[in-house]
């Protein structure tokens, strides 16, 4: 599903990445994990297309997504690709079924459509009754499902969370790491996650360790 060969990026001359081989499958849950300043960030905008690499290669789903022009690539990360932030990046002004439907709508999916799977998504996350909230109406956990569901909303192969429980109480960083893997379960779906939190770290499928540039 995910493969990166001989992955290099630098800022200056302070080199960040300096050769990361990685294959994650279909369906793996992967944590990122080390210590600040290693590359894990770096390497997951990498991997999700937010970041250009100086040299190496990336291969999402068998398409090479630094190959495609920038309109293309827009359309494949629009398809393909799912992002969580650790603070969700949710629009002020829109509610949270307007957050979950703007990537579909980007798609050219009709609102009609758009709003039907958005409702099962709110459904999904025992969020029904918060759709017409604004984010400043939600508590920490319920803006990061929101999060979640707009992640989700176009079906992408691959979703990639960067300290997705970052910003959460325990209680509510416990509820979402379990959502990970009952979405995985129920939908196959690929995620790579840079955490710093231990215990979702020991839950997932695989630890990357990276350290000084390299997956050790």
């Amino acid at each position: 599903m995910l493969i990166s060969k001989s992955l290099h990026k630098s800022y200056g001359k302070l080199q960040i990445l300096k050769g990361i081989d990685l294959e994650i499958k279909q369906g793996e849950v992967v944590s990122i994990v080390g210590p600040s300043g290693a590359g894990k960030t770096t390497l997951l905008q990498i991997l999700g297309t937010l970041e250009n690499l100086d040299s190496g290669e990336v291969m999402i789903d068998g398409v090479n997504p630094f190959s495609l022009s920038k309109n293309q690539l827009s359309e494949f990360r629009n398809q393909s690709i799912g992002f969580i932030f650790q603070f969700h990046q949710l629009l002020p002004e829109f509610t949270a079924e307007e957050n979950i439907i703007l990537p579909a709508l980007i798609k050219g999916v009709s609102q009609k459509d758009a709003k039907a799977e958005a409702k099962r998504l709110l459904d999904m996350l025992g969020l029904a009754n918060r759709a017409l909230h604004k984010p400043n109406e939600l508590s920490g956990g319920e803006q990061q499902r929101i999060a979640v569901a707009r992640s989700l909303i176009n079906k992408p192969k691959v979703i990639f969370a960067d300290e997705p429980s970052g910003n959460l109480d325990s209680a509510n960083s416990e509820e979402l790491h379990q959502l990970f893997f009952d979405l995985r379960d129920e939908f196959n779906q690929t995620f790579v996650i840079v955490t710093h939190n231990d215990k979702l770290a020991k839950m997932t499928d695989r630890q990357l360790v990276i350290d000084d540039g390299f997956i050790i």
